[in-house]
């Protein structure tokens, strides 16, 4: 179990958007997030205003968040409870160039809203990135033995 969870952290590391939902519609919506494996929570920077602040505004809600990796080398479908976060201090922590893109580089906007993600389970998939895939194609088309694509795991948090 130690060694998926590690695995896991350390993809995510490489990772920092995915899609993100609550209920009770559970529409995605591309977010960048910050990991804290410490507390097995992901941090959003968002805008009042949004369906996800909206959707939280009167308390916490399951939600999921849908991960991949540009090469293949991690697939999530991260459960959890969102909810709104008046934590000055995390949002000073996270608050970096991408935020200031959307907020300028004022992290005291009005509108400015923190969103924390309390993971709960992820169901992982784990691969050996593309050329590990094409790699077990080919042994595949030589050998006549199914592709080995990776791992899949679920990890409690």
């Amino acid at each position: 179990m130690t060694d998926n969870r590690d695995t896991f952290w350390k993809r995510l590391e490489g990772i920092n958007a995915g899609m993100l939902g609550a209920e009770p519609d559970w529409r995605l919506v591309p977010m960048s997030h910050y990991a804290e494996q410490e507390t097995a929570t992901l941090w959003f920077i968002t805008a009042a205003g949004t369906d996800l602040v909206e959707a939280v505004e009167g308390g916490a809600k399951k939600a999921v968040h849908a991960v991949g990796d540009g090469d293949g080398q991690l697939y999530a479908r991260i459960e959890g409870k969102l909810e709104l976060s008046n934590d000055k201090a995390k949002l000073d922590e996270v608050w970096n160039a991408v935020a200031s893109s959307w907020f300028g580089n004022d992290e005291r906007d009005p509108d400015v809203r923190l969103l924390k993600f309390t993971m709960s389970e992820a169901e992982v998939w784990t691969t050996a990135g593309r050329i590990g895939f094409f790699y077990e194609i080919a042994k595949s088309k030589i050998t006549g033995a199914k592709p080995d694509t990776g791992d899949h795991f679920t990890v409690s948090f």
